[in-house]
């Protein structure tokens, strides 16, 4: 799999994982009291709701975790044993500067 395909899969995963995180309400309202009463039970009830929401949430969460571990081995390293690090600094020029004492002398001793 491409290191490309990668990026796109853990996108989609982030994007997702933020959809399922903005339903969640924390004071247990979000999602599953917006369906009231009766409407709520036939999508399996408000507890049912919140354990899909709830697993939904982790799995997406491993998932993009496992995506972007994954991810670090499909990165291109085109030439990595070739590698010459002996003449990287040939031709750039360095100028010094002096530096200057920043500590003052005196001529004051301690007795």
């Amino acid at each position: 799999m491409s290191y490309t395909a990668f990026l796109i899969l853990i996108l989609i995963v982030a994007i997702a994982l933020i959809l399922i995180v903005m339903v969640q309400n924390p004071k247990g309202g979000g999602l599953s009291s917006s369906f009231g009463g009766g409407g709520a039970q036939s999508l399996g009830g408000v507890q049912n709701t919140n354990n899909f929401l709830d697993r939904t949430t982790w799995t997406l969460g491993i998932a993009m975790f496992a995506l972007i571990l994954l991810a670090n081995f499909a990165i291109p390293r085109e030439g990595e044993n070739n590698v010459n690090l002996n003449n990287t600094l040939d031709g750039i020029e360095t100028t010094t500067t002096p530096v200057e004492n920043s500590i003052p002398s005196t001529n004051d001793s301690i007795k």
